[in-house]
């Protein structure tokens, strides 16, 4: 039974009970997920398509890019530093541990013209469309 004598304004008690709920589940959310990390961005033109990977924390020489008809996938490992044993986390919201993600091109990429650069934690992977989806101008000749 809840007694109301102690409360001196109920809605001093109900914010205060928001902010404590809210300080705890806040500490559980991430900003990026497994399934969302690394975040990308993907821009098409009638040559190539770059995608961009935000990848920080990750060694450029463990990342795995495999290209296969139309889907590109990225797969690694961000490992974060270890907490010593006398330390205790007060909020933890970057992600550490394997990845994979999986993205669909509107068109088949050409595996041998495939370009990858690391810099500054960001992936710039150039990806060819092939030669025999690109347009092509067909002239017309008068009879």
């Amino acid at each position: 039974m809840i007694t109301w004598n102690r409360v001196q304004n109920p809605w001093d008690e109900m914010y205060r009970l928001n902010r404590d709920f809210r300080r705890l589940l806040d500490g559980w959310s991430r900003p990026a997920t497994a399934s969302e990390f690394p975040p990308v961005n993907i821009s098409v033109n009638s040559e190539e398509a770059l995608l961009t990977a935000e990848v920080p924390g990750v060694d450029p020489g463990k990342l795995e890019i495999t290209v296969q008809g139309d889907t590109v996938t990225l797969k690694g490992t961000r490992e974060l530093p270890t907490s010593k044993a006398e330390e205790s986390c007060l909020r933890q919201e970057r992600f550490g541990g394997e990845f994979t993600r999986s993205f669909n091109l509107p068109f088949s990429i050409n595996r041998d013209g495939v370009a990858a650069r690391y810099e500054k934690g960001v992936l710039y992977l150039t990806l060819p469309r092939r030669e025999e989806e690109k347009a092509r101008k067909i002239s017309v000749v008068a009879a």
